[in-house]
């Protein structure tokens, strides 16, 4: 059964008035992918109001982090109206989805990327969406070095810093550099992300960040 088909399952189990919101509620271990993924619609369909449009190119950023077969277009569409129309704000999303993947954990870490990469699409990096962002990850529990090291990576208002990229200080001795550079190449790793509940449909998100962790390493080893 896909991911897709799965979801639709999950929508379908919705009473009448409930909210998307709920469907994170009921979703089990085994069905981490599916909340993923919904969380992910759900919560760009949020962020979009954030800035008040919706443009090609966030649509576009969506695809290139899940592949949406074209069978499964419908589903896909249905959970981000869902979303739009759910009277329910971020907040109630948000403390579903950090229950169900427990606070601070690092999937609640790959979602937050994928908002970045999303809100970034569209070449521009609307002050809302950066408030939005910051948000979920507070109510995600993640701590400020990590939210900041995924900023890094997405925010053009300063040179990407390697140094907060691999989440230490320029003062950090380089073996501890090293040893951070390759925790974070291993816990980012596609097998890893899989395994935590990230859908394979979106693993690709591993691609741009470990290019970025890679780039900063190389980066501060040169300098030092």
């Amino acid at each position: 059964m896909s991911i897709w088909t799965r979801i639709t399952a999950a929508l379908s189990a919705l009473r009448d008035g409930e909210g998307l919101s709920e469907v994170f509620g009921v979703l089990r271990a085994p069905e981490k992918t599916v909340g993923f993924t919904i969380a992910a619609i759900a919560l760009g369909a949020k962020m979009a109001k954030a800035d008040g449009q919706v443009t090609r190119d966030e649509v576009t950023a969506f695809r290139e982090i899940f592949y949406i077969p074209p069978e499964a277009e419908a589903s896909a569409a249905k959970v981000y109206n869902l979303a739009r129309q759910d009277v329910a704000g971020f907040e109630a999303y948000a403390e579903r989805i950090a229950r169900m993947f427990g606070r601070g954990s690092d999937t609640l870490a790959d979602l937050v990327e994928g908002l970045f990469h999303i809100a970034m699409a569209d070449g521009e990096y609307h002050p809302d969406e950066d408030a939005f962002i910051a948000a979920i990850s507070e109510i995600f529990g993640l701590q400020s070095a990590t939210f900041q090291a995924i900023r890094a990576r997405f925010v053009p208002d300063a040179e990407p810093d390697p140094y907060a990229v691999l989440g230490v200080t320029p003062d950090t001795p380089l073996n501890d550099i090293r040893a951070a550079w390759k925790r974070l190449v291993s816990e980012h790793h596609p097998d890893r992300m899989i395994a935590r509940g990230v859908p394979e449909e979106a693993v690709r998100l591993a691609e741009s960040r470990m290019m970025a962790i890679n780039a900063a390493w190389d980066e501060i080893s040169v300098q030092r």
